[in-house]
């Protein structure tokens, strides 16, 4: 995608989300190392651009799964930053009142199902919102982020097997970051490609460069309009790299450093900022302006995640099971 396709104050605002998401990354792992942050995190740092150019695709009342690595996923939808350090302190102003935490995390208001500690478990859920869109009539798609490991699970092959067969408006989005969990991807299947499984479905498989913003963002387009008509799903590879390791922790000692250096070098948001100031006359003060707008932003969230109170230990069993199906359609 051309730099011009997109007004500059769009292009900014590309640009200012991934920031935001790889600052807030950044951040919640310096919080959890000061005892701040308690349980585990799985950084998406590094794959920013995948989840802001498909986003950015969407329309309101698209609906979205995650996946353990679901930050990302829920900033670059609208998200509240304070809310989700809240969430992640295990404060009552959380997102799910400190009962979900960080694999868990959810805004119904924002049409974000959840975040989801089971590998693949977003799948299915994707693809029930579709059939839900499709047949109230709604002009929207459902997406579902996984990585390509899930691609391995019967979810997966069994949801995209029913979206094809249905025409359902789903977006099967995988970040494939080369590694499941700890695993090399050509020690865990023997496809290079992964969007070349949707043959098998009757549905386009497009690779996009999971590094590239704009390509993202022209892939997820054409796509939610092929949905959208009626078309059918579409299965997404956008190729990435997580900067880190699986989980905060995880030194990352199974990837060779020669490949680290090389994706390092193609991080997604130095390159798009690059592009930004060469292709665009955009001034590095502007970008500045961004980065000091982020970091207030993050102040903010921190602040009012450290002021907000300890749930009580009679709220354990609030909200827990639901009282009515009323209120719960998708919009």
């Amino acid at each position: 995608m051309s730099m011009i396709d997109l007004p500059i104050e769009r292009l900014l605002g590309l640009y200012r989300d991934m920031l935001l998401i790889r600052r807030f990354e950044e951040r919640a792992a310096d919080l959890r190392m000061a005892g701040l942050i308690p349980g585990f995190l799985h950084p998406y740092i590094g794959q920013e651009a995948v989840a802001v150019g498909v986003c950015a695709a969407l329309g309101p009342d698209a609906a979205i799964t995650s996946t353990h690595r679901g930050h990302g996923h829920m900033l670059a939808r609208g998200a509240s930053p304070a809310r989700m350090y809240a969430e992640l302190y295990a404060r009552r102003d959380g997102y799910n009142r400190a009962k979900g935490g960080s694999l868990h995390m959810i805004d119904t208001e924002l049409g974000f199902l959840g975040a989801n500690g089971i590998v693949g478990g977003g799948i299915p859920l994707a693809t029930g919102a579709g059939l839900q869109l499709k047949r109230t009539g709604v002009p929207a798609v459902a997406v579902s982020f996984f990585g390509d490991g899930a691609t391995n699970e019967g979810a997966f092959h069994e949801s995209l097997n029913l979206a094809s067969l249905w025409k359902l408006p789903v977006l099967f989005v995988c970040e494939n970051n080369l590694y499941g969990e700890f695993t090399r991807q050509d020690r865990h299947q023997t496809v290079k490609d992964v969007a070349v499984r949707a043959a098998s479905y009757e549905m386009p498989g497009v690779i996009a460069d999971g590094n590239d913003v704009l390509d993202v963002h022209s892939v997820a387009r054409e796509a939610a309009d092929r949905a959208i008509a009626g078309e059918g799903p579409t299965l997404i590879e956008a190729k990435t790299y997580r900067h880190r390791g699986h989980y905060e922790g995880d030194m990352g000692a199974y990837r060779p450093p020669e490949e680290v250096a090389e994706w390092m070098a193609r991080d997604p948001i130095l390159t798009f900022g690059a592009r930004l100031v060469s292709e665009h006359g955009v001034g590095q003060e502007a970008l500045d302006a961004v980065a000091g707008e982020v970091e207030q932003t993050l102040d903010e969230a921190a602040a009012y995640a450290e002021a907000s109170p300890h749930p009580a230990p009679e709220e354990a069993l609030e909200d827990v099971y639901a009282d009515s199906y009323e209120g719960m359609a998708l919009r």
